[in-house]
């Protein structure tokens, strides 16, 4: 279920790109960037407030914490692998002669 929904929007993607100036796309991307960091936020306060929950006593079962944490440590060392290809593609790009 999760594929189809991807594909339909790499899909609705490729028709907005064809239609956009560079400026457009490029806030577009910019725009993008800044959802996807603020969704690994999101979970990793998530994971924080769940943790203090349990510390404090709180109504919530060790595992759903457990949870909550790995999906915030996933989503964390996800978003760093991207951004260590984006850096490295850059550095290529950089060192190619013109």
């Amino acid at each position: 279920m999760a594929i189809s929904a991807v594909s339909n929007n790499v899909a609705t993607m490729n028709v907005q790109e064809q239609r956009q100036t560079p400026f457009a796309s490029q806030q577009n991307f910019a725009q993008s960037l800044k959802d996807a960091i603020a969704t690994v936020n999101e979970g990793q306060l998530a994971s924080d407030k769940a943790t203090n929950t349990l510390i404090s006593g709180g109504d919530i079962e060790l595992h759903d914490v457990m949870i909550a944490s790995q999906k915030a440590s996933v989503s964390l060392d996800l978003t760093m692998q991207v951004r260590n290809k984006a850096v490295e593609a850059y550095q290529e790009i950089m060192r190619m002669s013109v």
